[in-house]
């Protein structure tokens, strides 16, 4: 995509000799527009948690290290770059997880950590919290984030802040910046500025790239547009939109990048997910003679489990990292220039017509009284109750699975974990979106093996005064894995908790417990009208009950997790 400036780079250029190193990373933080930081104190970052307090940037505090993370994750997701601080491998590695799925999903989350002072490191001492050695975190943090810096020498800490930042920016992937508690507050004598490396596209490669394309389109009868989560990650949607438009083009998405676009726009015609997905979506994309997949990753779930059926030689793929079409590979053609100068171009119209079926809205809904609660059923009605002010959650399970028939009226406004699918993301998520969007409601659905892994991080919503609607969908158990293996295996039983209860230890909000369709549409109805306080349904599933989605996933996965088989 075309070169962005660094965000405030004149405004930070001109205080820079004012300034120490912990009020510099601050104010940097500023330029890229996080208002918030989520995290949990310690001792080793204490100083620039006080630094923090005193700055316009609000801190978050959470109950966990990860569930600070995810918080960062979502708010990352919607605000385009989080930022998440904690001490020193206590802290840092207990944040792992979340920072790894951040990487794998390209979320943009700055990991702010702090460490022992370089003067208590003399001789090698035995100090609180260290593994191994003082590089250890360093070096597992390498692993997991697109640019790590040690602000260890004051004349180099302003341009290192900067440079990974700046790839923080770039990448839209998580960076790790290190602060010994003894450089906090240290001003640099004098600082060397930061002169960002730039990759200029290759022009030929460009235009010799958006030529075979067009060439590829004029040619097809049946061509669409798969929209990934890099289309929203490097805010294009608007082009993708333009460029949908103007080919008549029909869209689909897959399940990590559901909502990249307005799913009540005329061109949706649903998420591509191979043989998981709904069979009339499934045969209108395999049928196409050129599909553009724009940001796209290929992953296993999005794929199906390597069931999906795409002609590689009909294919565009085109993604922040590589461009192929057909079996043709174009090095330094960014995604989002590839786009500007596809639309720049002489498009042709689309005649493909969309079937009825495939037609976008939401299907009516007649609630079924003295009816068991199915997850279906559940998703069915919520359809009827999301607007463009809503954000969705799903953790990982059938929460995701079935959310995946939700429509969602605005861009952006789904978020889970479909690729890393960690468990427990959705709670904390919820916090995150609640800070980011305070005016927004934000519904969360969470299996009960999910929720009780990071559920607790309600109480931080409770004392914040934020307001979701949270649905803990309870089949006792990790209901996914029943259905990958045959039989009853107690590794898949939890402990069944009075989740409606919970509020009373929180100290605010209020909870349900619901076992029938009737019941539960009774009290959606009135959480939604309430947005003084947070809401917790307890849905008891009728036993045995997963989506459709979920069972087409098990299917096709049951012979790998029994056998280890290859399709």
């Amino acid at each position: 995509m075309a070169h962005q400036s660094r965000p405030g780079q004149d405004r930070s250029n001109r205080k820079r000799s004012e300034l120490s190193i912990g009020e510099y990373l601050i104010q940097r933080l500023e330029d890229y527009g996080i208002s918030d930081v989520f995290g949990i104190p310690g001792d080793y970052v204490l100083s620039f948690y006080s630094m923090l307090e005193k700055s316009p940037i609000r801190v978050v505090g959470c109950t966990r290290e990860d569930c600070a993370g995810f918080a960062a994750d979502a708010y990352a997701r919607i605000k385009g770059m989080g930022a998440v601080c904690v001490t020193y491998c206590v802290g840092g590695l207990s944040i792992c997880n979340s920072v790894a799925g951040a990487f794998a999903e390209k979320s943009p989350v700055v990991v702010i950590t702090g460490s022992p002072g370089l003067n208590e490191r003399v001789n090698n001492p035995l100090l609180h919290h260290k593994v191994r050695d003082f590089s250890t975190q360093y070096e597992v943090f390498e692993k997991l984030c697109i640019a790590v810096t040690e602000l260890t020498d004051p004349l180099t800490a302003f341009r290192e802040i900067d440079r990974v930042l700046d790839a923080c920016h770039r990448f839209k992937r998580p960076v790790y910046i290190e602060i010994p508690r003894d450089m906090v507050h240290v001003v640099p004598p004098i600082s060397h500025p930061y002169r960002q490396t730039t990759q200029s596209p290759d022009p030929q490669a460009l235009e010799e790239a958006v030529r075979e394309a067009l060439q590829m389109l004029s040619k097809a009868k049946r061509p669409m547009v798969i929209a990934g989560v890099e289309i929203h990650r490097f805010g294009l949607q608007s082009m993708v939109m333009e460029l949908a438009e103007k080919g008549n083009l029909p869209i689909a998405t897959t399940i990590l990048g559901k909502s990249v676009i307005s799913e009540s726009d005329p061109r949706f015609i649903g998420i591509y997910e191979g043989a998981m997905g709904k069979e009339e979506v499934t045969r209108y994309v395999e049928e196409s003679d050129c599909v553009l997949l724009l940001g796209t990753f290929m992953t296993d779930i999005n794929l199906g489990i390597y069931t999906a059926k795409l002609n590689v030689s009909q294919c565009v793929y085109a993604t922040s990292e590589q461009l192929q079409i057909s079996h043709h590979h174009y090095p330094a053609v960014p995604l989002g220039l590839f786009l500007e100068k596809l639309l720049a171009g002489d498009l042709p119209r689309s005649q493909r017509e969309i079937p009825p079926e495939l037609s976008s809205g939401v299907p009516s809904f007649q609630v079924q009284p003295n009816t068991p609660l199915r997850i279906s059923r559940i998703i069915q009605r919520i359809n009827q109750s999301i607007d463009g002010e809503t954000i969705v959650i799903a953790d990982i399970g059938d929460a995701l699975f079935s959310a995946s028939e939700l429509v969602m009226r605005e861009p952006s406004d789904f978020l889970s974990p479909a690729y890393y699918t960690s468990m427990g993301f959705s709670v904390p998520a919820a916090l995150g979106a609640s800070v980011a969007r305070p005016d927004e409601r934000v519904l969360v659905l969470c299996g009960d093996g999910a929720f009780q892994m990071t559920g607790n991080e309600l109480a931080t919503l409770v004392r914040r005064n934020y307001t979701p609607i949270v649905i803990v969908l309870d089949n006792h158990g990790y209901g996914t894995e029943r259905f990958l293996q045959d039989g009853h295996w107690e590794y898949n039983e939890i402990g069944r908790w009075n989740y409606s209860k919970l509020p009373e230890v929180y100290g605010g909000g209020k909870g349900y417990v619901v076992e029938d369709e009737a019941a539960f549409d009774q009290v959606l109805t009135e959480c939604w009208k309430d947005r003084s306080q947070l809401h917790l349904i307890h849905a008891k599933l009728a036993e045995g009950d997963a989506s459709r989605p979920l069972e087409r996933l098990a299917e096709r996965l049951k012979r790998r997790v029994d056998r280890g088989a290859v399709d």
